[in-house]
């Protein structure tokens, strides 16, 4: 993927989604709502074997994440590159990520948590 923006990096650290575009088998676009986060100048995100996110990913490595700001949906960062698909400790990814980001006061709390 390319270098991550200061815009991109305060986006994912943030209370905010992802959607992660993949190309489906007959070249149409595959998109999914995602919790992503930044690790080390890269997007890490979780999803299950089986679903069309690995699926597609398998097969070409083309992605696009796109990072919307929960407060103004004019204010975003689209990522494009290639991903790597990565098994080791993916329950701890899945617990990382559905904890909540700290949410400063005042703004939207991310949707779904308890």
């Amino acid at each position: 993927m390319q270098p991550l923006t200061p815009l991109a990096r305060e986006l994912l650290a943030g209370p905010h989604f992802a959607i992660v575009a993949t190309v489906n088998a007959d070249g149409s676009p595959q998109q999914s709502v995602v919790w992503a986060r930044e690790r080390d100048g890269e997007v890490i995100f979780s999803t299950v074997e089986g679903r069309a996110k690995p699926r597609n990913l398998q097969r070409d490595t083309t992605i696009n994440v796109l990072i919307i700001d929960g407060e103004n949906g004019y204010r975003f960062s689209s990522i494009s590159g290639t991903a790597r698909l990565e098994s080791d400790n993916a329950d701890a990814l899945i617990d990382e990520l559905s904890t909540p980001t700290p949410v400063s006061p005042g703004s939207r709390p991310r949707h779904g948590h308890a």
